[in-house]
């Protein structure tokens, strides 16, 4: 009786303190009634989403409502889009934006359940510090923003079953060097296979790359025990999960993200999860805590402890991923996520050999400073931040209320800057020249060539080329300067984008001023086709 009332009330603490970081980003979600996603690509979802609803069992193979009139084909599947409109189902009774709301909140229910399954997990394997681990997963700033309240990108899909999978693969192999009976190896066996094939069903460049180099480093411990007999049913698993996967999707993976292409890598430039992440930067330290400086000397006293030991306590993939995953952060931003998750799964098993609880405990409250520090200016923001955060809800606002006046029977494509392009797609319901996705970049050309023209002829031919209806103009300098970032060109003196948002009245005579707020401006096409 004490014992499930104690594992109830740590389950009570871990569920709020996940779900009170998680959605403290509500009042940028929730604006007015109405739901805003936190970035372009959680649009680009919804959208598919929505078009699964209109149609029960359908598989996005092509998305329409970017690179208009192209289309994409898109690295996103289906999982997480059946996963959140399975989702709004359960909303029925409680709202009529059933959808919306799914969206916001799927990614806080997957931390949730990764949560819950860590909870479980670090109690079979009795470890002495679980707590240190549920802290740093839930309050840590880069895990809380893959996985934050209206954001239903695939990343937090993808780093639940990749943490259930390095926590199927972790006991494996514990419970094969105890000689457990074979029945409890199978069993995680099965698990991490499956958790593996949806991983990589769900993502297939991150989980792909994680699942890789667990195996190579498995192999390269013990082949044998990778190809033993006890592990043949997770195998199974596997292989049948991805074929499953492939039958559904219909399409191999697409791995545009690898390409060499000069107008990728200067798009790539803009966005902030491609970007580099020096080891000098201080955000390493706000992702981990002062933690992290420890971590090669936690790595040194545990392998050198497993080294004089029959049993091996932790498996020799779990640091070759941390310094992995390292490595693929400092080259992408994107791979920060995997490798705190890392960073917190390990660090239970790092901190065994210290016996003493309390100077564990009080090094790891000194060492949350950072992370502290960067909630407080989350929560209690200076004058200048707050005045930014009501200007960005606003915008959003403004932004939506003049795509709405887009939406129609007929298809009547959008030009907009490539950023914005999801989100009025979305509002709208008409497709858009350009996208957030790597798989847009033709589009997105396009519409930076067409914002920096400073010939009405060769934007009239971008335009002409695809089938433009209305042109969204917004802020001239962030729109011009990114621009010109996109093609690697210099800025011109009096590039399109500026003309039609400071003098709508010089404007080319094929562009007709429509309508306008504090934010943008609505153009409509006006060329014979």
């Amino acid at each position: 009786m004490i014992r499930a009332i104690l594992s109830t009330i740590e389950i009570a603490l871990l569920s709020a303190l996940i779900l009170a970081s998680h959605c403290a980003n509500y009042q940028d979600v929730f604006v007015a009634g109405n739901v805003y996603f936190v970035d372009a690509d959680c649009y680009a979802r919804m959208t598919r989403v929505r078009m699964c609803h209109a149609k029960p069992g359908l598989i996005v193979r092509h998305q329409s409502f970017e690179n208009y009139p192209e289309g994409t084909p898109p690295h996103t599947t289906a999982p997480l889009d059946y996963l959140i409109l399975g989702s709004s189902l359960l909303l029925k009774p409680f709202t009529a934006h059933t959808l919306d709301f799914a969206g916001a909140f799927i990614s806080p229910l997957l931390a949730l359940v990764g949560g819950w399954f860590l909870w479980w997990w670090s109690r079979r394997m009795r470890f002495r510090y679980r707590w240190v681990m549920f802290v740093l997963y839930a309050i840590s700033p880069i895990l809380v923003h893959g996985t934050e309240l209206g954001r239903p990108d695939h990343q937090s899909l993808s780093m639940l079953l990749v943490t259930i999978a390095i926590c199927a693969e972790w006991s494996s192999r514990t419970k094969a060097a105890e000689t457990a009976a074979s029945t409890d190896w199978d069993r995680w066996s099965v698990v991490s296979g499956i958790a593996w094939g949806l991983a990589i069903w769900n993502s297939a460049y991150e989980s792909l790359v994680v699942f890789l180099l667990v195996m190579v480093v498995s192999a390269l411990e013990n082949r044998q025990a990778l190809l033993a007999k006890s592990r043949r049913a997770g195998w199974l698993c596997f292989v049948l999960t991805i074929a499953i996967a492939l039958l559904i999707e219909r399409r191999m993976p697409s791995l545009a993200i690898f390409h060499s292409n000069a107008i990728f890598q200067n798009w790539g430039s803009t966005v902030g999860e491609l970007a580099h992440v020096s080891p000098a930067n201080v955000i390493w330290l706000r992702w981990c805590g002062y933690f992290l400086l420890l971590t090669p000397f936690l790595i040194w006293m545990s392998v050198s402890r497993n080294s004089r030991r029959s049993e091996q306590t932790m498996p020799w993939f779990v640091p070759a991923l941390l310094v992995a995953t390292y490595g693929l952060t400092i080259w992408q931003a994107r791979w920060g996520y995997f490798f705190v998750l890392m960073f917190v799964v390990a660090l239970p098993a790092l901190l065994a050999p210290i016996k003493s609880r309390v100077a564990v405990w009080i090094a790891f409250v000194l060492s949350m400073y950072p992370i502290l520090r960067d909630w407080d200016e989350r929560l209690w923001p200076n004058e200048a931040q707050l005045a930014s955060r009501v200007e960005q809800r606003n915008e959003a606002a403004q932004i939506r209320d003049l795509a709405l006046n887009l939406q129609s029977t007929e298809t009547r494509p959008c030009l907009a800057p490539w950023w914005l392009s999801p989100s009025i797609a979305y509002w709208s319901g008409q497709p858009g020249v350009a996208g957030s996705s790597h798989e847009s970049l033709s589009g997105i050309e396009d519409s930076a060539r067409f914002f920096l023209c400073e010939d009405s002829q060769k934007a009239q031919e971008i335009l002409k080329k695809r089938q433009v209806v209305w042109v969204f103009a917004y802020d001239s300098e962030r729109v011009a300067q990114n621009s010109a970032a996109v093609l690697k060109e210099p800025l011109p003196p009096h590039p399109l984008c500026r003309v039609l948002d400071r003098t709508p009245g010089q404007a080319p005579p094929f562009l007709v001023f429509s309508a306008q707020n504090a934010t943008c401006k609505l153009y409509r096409v006006a060329i014979e086709r």
